[in-house]
């Protein structure tokens, strides 16, 4: 049985069968979307029943990889890029150009043309940006050194496309029958120089319109106020660079990344990234069934031995040049291993690349399917190698290096409170508790900022509060609070879920960066939460209100009811703020109510008899 609809129902099912068995086994997701991929292919089930067949699915949802690389795009404002210039250029670069040179040093060691060589050598230096992102947010390690390491460099690669599509056209065989094969764009049978002027000129073109098309665009549909001709909008951008990019043969993805950069600073970068992320995560799931589905077994079973040793060659040296990187920039064995094989695999972009390369006719179709056999495995191993190194190695290699007392101390004493983390932030709150007489249960994962703490006289424990053995120990049973002061809204998340499953009776307070962290714990359904800039803030204010004459009284009341107006109107904004349209007037109307209520307060003339708070003034008027 055939048909659309049948096919889709096989394919999500596939998907939701294996996802989460991958996730439940610590796998992650995108090697379940692989599994699901080969379980549906030529040689699982057969839905998909050749190759040919699965390389036009995946050349579909390659629309996935698309929007990812849209959305990457509209998170690198150009001065965020410009910070990053150490990563992307000292790291990124190297990676790419050493891994390049050795990929085709060796090609040509094997006796294969110095074209081909160079062109799997460029293609096969890249790692999947969807692959290792994934991996990243899953892990919740973005902010690691390892992670930050590691967007740098898939920053370069995919800067990097732009030349490497850009060369090809000029590795092509220069006979009649080569030059004369179709690239699939308007490109056509042209020479070389002019493909890659072409290519320079649309890539221009993309510019053009970023900065001076998209923005007015935009910004008439959003006049509208319909949500979906926005999202419509949003689409029509990414589809239509996505077609000029394949009239000149060029990736898709390339272009969108681009017009994603340019449009970083543009008003509507949120409400552009809340209507396209749902499209990303499905069709990048479909993206890597897809690639399970086109995986040829039947040329890797005619030569396992050899393509199975390619592939793990490919793979032990991007490892070893990303172990060399790491190593030169002082990164902990852990990260080390982490950033070298989480990027060893090659990319979702390579079958871009040697597609194009094979209607240039720089690639037989012997050769194509060959890379592309290698790339397919190389991303199908990479999540079992990383999966391997975070339950294998790394737990060992911890506990090797670990002190004794990194284990989690041995709570002796428990209070109706439990404060977790004790840095700056925590350490105010302990010392302000404990100055009034309440004891606290102090829980932190620094073990050098535990030991400090002790040396100062605080009665500090090690370990991570979000394991549950820990909150226990720490009598999370009998107690009344429990503080979060952690910087971590990921760390926080988990701490939230953990008390609400087991210790419903908690109250919980918790420390948040914003108003944006504020929405995702009320959701959460926590009532006691505490933006840290917002008193701070609001005592800025208090203080200059003071300076220009206003009583002391007079400023406290006010400061005290403009905390009150702002803590209610998170609790109206929280239902609107995945409509930005709508959001942005909640707050207008909001911030008209919080003025007009404190200027009705104002004219109350409590000011009047608002000195008592004024000593200073009293002085003076008695002397």
């Amino acid at each position: 049985m055939d048909g659309f609809l049948f096919n889709a129902i096989v394919y999500i099912l596939a998907a939701i069968v294996c996802v989460p068995i991958a996730k439940r086994l610590g796998m992650g997701s995108v090697l379940g979307y692989l599994v699901a991929g080969i379980l549906v292919g030529p040689y699982g089930f057969e839905f998909i029943r050749d190759e040919t067949q699965g390389q036009d699915i995946m050349h579909s949802t390659e629309f996935g990889v698309v929007m990812m690389l849209f959305l990457i795009g509209l998170e690198l404002e150009p001065k965020n890029l410009w910070k990053m210039r150490d990563l992307i250029l000292n790291v990124g670069l190297t990676q790419v150009i050493v891994t390049s040179g050795l990929i085709f040093g060796f090609a040509l060691a094997l006796g294969i043309d110095w074209r081909i060589s160079l062109a799997a050598g460029l293609s096969m230096a890249l790692s999947s940006t969807a692959i290792v992102l994934q991996s990243l947010k899953e892990k919740n390690q973005m902010d690691t050194p390892s992670g930050k390491m590691s967007f740098g460099v898939l920053l370069l690669q995919d800067i990097a496309v732009i030349p490497i599509l850009a060369i090809l056209p000029l590795l092509a065989v220069a006979n009649a029958d080569t030059l004369g094969t179709d690239n699939g764009g308007i490109l056509g049978n042209q020479p070389g120089w002019i493909q890659t002027l072409m290519i320079v000129g649309a890539i221009g073109l993309v510019v053009l319109l970023g900065r001076f098309g998209f923005g007015p665009l935009l910004n008439w549909v959003s006049k509208t106020k319909l949500r979906e001709l926005f999202t419509a909008s949003a689409l029509l951008i990414v589809v239509g660079i996505a077609f000029l990019m394949e009239l000149v043969g060029l990736s898709p993805a390339l272009g969108t990344f681009l017009a994603g950069v340019i449009l970083a600073n543009s008003p509507y970068k949120h409400a552009l990234e809340s209507d396209l992320d749902p499209f990303k995560g499905l069709l990048l799931g479909l993206f890597f069934m897809a690639v399970g589905a086109t995986i040829n077994f039947q040329l890797i079973f005619s030569d396992a031995l050899s393509i199975l040793s390619l592939t793990l060659g490919v793979i032990l040296v991007k490892a070893l040049v990303l172990g060399a990187i790491g190593k030169v920039k002082k990164l902990s064995p852990g990260d080390n291993l982490s950033f070298s094989i989480g990027l060893a695999q090659v990319s979702e972009f390579s079958f871009v690349t040697y597609a194009f390369a094979l209607q240039l006719g720089i690639l037989s179709t012997t050769s194509s399917d060959l890379l592309m056999a290698i790339t397919a495995l190389s991303m199908t191993l990479t999540p079992i190698f990383s999966l391997t190194l975070d339950k294998v190695i790394l737990p060992k290699l911890e506990k090797s290096k670990a002190k004794p007392r990194q284990e989690a101390d041995l709570i002796d004493k428990k209070n109706k409170v439990i404060l977790v983390g004790f840095s700056h932030f925590g350490s105010t709150m302990g010392r302000f508790l404990r100055a009034n007489g309440i004891e606290a249960t102090v829980l932190d994962f620094n073990p050098d900022q535990v030991d400090l703490l002790r040396k100062m006289g605080f009665r500090v424990y090690f370990g991570d509060a979000t394991r549950l053995d820990l909150l226990h120990a720490a009598g999370a049973e009998d107690a009344k609070i429990l503080i979060s002061a952690i910087n971590s809204t990921e760390t926080n998340k988990k701490l939230v879920e953990l008390c609400k499953e087991h210790f419903p009776h908690l109250e919980i307070m918790i420390r948040t960066k914003n108003r944006y962290d504020a929405f995702e714990f009320m959701e959460m359904g926590v009532e006691n939460i505490y933006r840290e800039h917002l008193d701070t803030s609001i005592r800025m204010g208090q203080e200059a209100l003071q300076k220009l004459g206003f009583r002391a009284h007079t400023v406290h009341r006010l400061a005290a009811q403009f905390r009150k107006y702002d803590e209610d109107s998170l609790k109206v904004l929280v239902n609107y703020r995945s409509n930005q349209a709508e959001y942005i007037s909640k707050v207008r109307k909001q911030i008209e109510i919080q003025e007009a209520l404190l200027s009705g307060e104002l004219s109350r003339k409590f000011s009047m008899n608002d000195q008592a708070w004024d000593s200073d003034q009293l002085k003076e008027a008695k002397d």
